[in-house]
């Protein structure tokens, strides 16, 4: 098999990565730039970096990623790249007319130590920027952290750009962290039963995730438009969706801006759902209809009906740290056990977590921020599991260890559907459950001997 050779004896690494279980900063900032209505990411570095951040979510997602780039060469590695962004800036709104433009680094222009407040501020002085035009942007080295960070420093960007008139709006502001076009969706549908009006950013629903109309749109209709950033500073309060995603966005509006925050888990599940639930019921001062009771009696039900099928079912999980916490607590919940689970993103806060929520299992736990998928493996060989949960590349593992595997998280390169279906609120619960039941169940049936082979189980 592919990765036969991968021993069970496990030693400490200290200066290799092997499979590393993220990928780069700039990634993470151009899916949350593509959020922002009527924008143009930028990649401030070579061409190569910006070809290889558009074809990872372009696999990703299967639409079409429009960014543009600083182009470095040779003299602007040496020199700077302040005059290719001048130039880039002047070019894209003379050529494709975007609402905003959001510029994010890479590891060459950090290196160097271009500085993107004093380009821009020239840029503004030298009237390269129309009027009525926006500019905004991030650091994002791909030598720290990982594409989560990457998002945290956008979304923190697009935070800052709010211009509080002094008046509260009435509105909430969401901000979902790195989760599907789908997910985006169910929480806007979840705010308005609820009756929550909300300003979600980013929000890539209709951008990466629309309709096939027969006619191009150089940008999509989804979005959250500019004018919605600048009025984030006068919300009633701001609920962020994870801790490594949303949370420093959320304080800066909350020191600069004096917009309360709550910093909540990714609604997966129950529990986590619940929460999220009860945040915008109170902040909006509102009631939750019976239409919400409703679903969630659904989930109820399907977790107690398929009970005997989860029960202390072993799962190694790979992915996002705001994705597995929230997703650990979830299957924890339905008496399912999480016992090795990596991070590619570093965080000792990550592990403290996983332990407090697996506190209670019968098993011991394997955790491991700043981890890779050769170490994954190596637990998984150690102490095999019933069901591996994560990205696509870990189908290579599943398949050498003979695993049923459920593609879920960034990047799913293999499969369709995580751009249409939420995993997040009580029907991406449901959703998410199916896919866990099913790969179970088939897995029973391979294996059935033929006098236990039933029609219903």
């Amino acid at each position: 098999m592919l990765l036969r050779h991968t021993p069970k004896e496990i030693s400490e690494r200290s200066a290799v990565t092997i499979n590393p279980a993220k990928t780069c900063q700039p990634i993470g900032a151009m899916y949350a730039a593509l959020g922002i209505h009527g924008c143009l990411p930028h990649s401030h570095g070579s061409q190569g970096c910006c070809a290889y951040h558009r074809s990872a979510l372009t696999r990703h997602y299967k639409e079409p990623v429009s960014a543009s780039t600083s182009s470095f060469t040779e003299g602007s590695s040496v020199f700077g790249g302040q005059a290719n962004l001048l130039q880039a800036i002047n070019n894209i709104f003379t050529v494709y007319d975007p609402e905003i433009i959001a510029v994010h680094t890479t590891c060459l222009s950090e290196t160097i130590g271009d500085d993107l407040n004093q380009i821009f501020d020239k840029a503004y002085k030298e009237g390269t920027v129309p009027k009525g035009k926006t500019l905004v942007g991030a650091p994002t080295p791909s030598y720290v952290g990982s594409h989560v960070t990457g998002f945290s420093n956008m979304v923190k960007a697009m935070a800052d750009l709010a211009e509080p008139t002094g008046k509260k709006n009435g509105k909430v502001n969401v901000i979902p962290g790195w989760v599907e076009p789908s997910d985006m969706e169910e929480i806007k549908r979840l705010a308005k039963l609820v009756g929550a009006d909300i300003t979600l950013f980013p929000d890539t629903s209709g951008v990466l995730n629309g309709p096939l109309s027969g006619e191009y749109h150089m940008f999509p209709q989804g979005g959250v438009t500019v004018a919605e950033l600048k009025g984030c500073g006068d919300a009633i309060g701001t609920l962020a969706l994870g801790e490594w995603c949303s949370a420093d966005a959320a304080r800066l509006l909350d020191t600069k801006y004096k917009v309360p925050c709550r910093i909540l888990d990714m609604p997966f599940g129950l529990k986590a759902t619940d929460r999220f639930i009860d945040a915008l019921r109170t902040i909006s001062g509102t009631v939750v209809p019976e239409e919400v009771s409703y679903e969630r009696g659904q989930l109820v039900d399907l977790i107690s009906d398929m009970h005997q099928y989860f029960y202390h079912k072993k799962v190694a999980l790979f992915g996002d740290p705001d994705q597995l916490i929230a997703m650990t607590e979830f299957l924890v919940s339905i008496d399912m056990c999480p016992v090795h689970l990596v991070t590619g993103t570093p965080g000792k806060r990550f592990e403290k977590r996983i332990k407090e929520l697996t506190k209670d299992m019968p098993f011991e736990v394997n955790v491991r921020a700043k981890g890779d998928l050769f170490l994954l493996h190596q637990w998984i060989k150690n102490e095999p599991v019933d069901l591996l949960i994560g990205n696509t590349y870990g189908k290579y593992i599943a398949r050498d260890e003979d695993i049923p595997f459920i593609r879920w998280g960034f990047p799913i390169l293999d499969r369709q559907g995580h751009q249409y279906f939420p995993t997040v609120g009580y029907k991406g619960g449901l959703h998410f459950l199916e896919k866990v039941l099913n790969a179970l169940l088939d897995r029973m049936d391979r294996d059935s001997a033929e006098e236990k082979f039933e029609l219903v189980y």
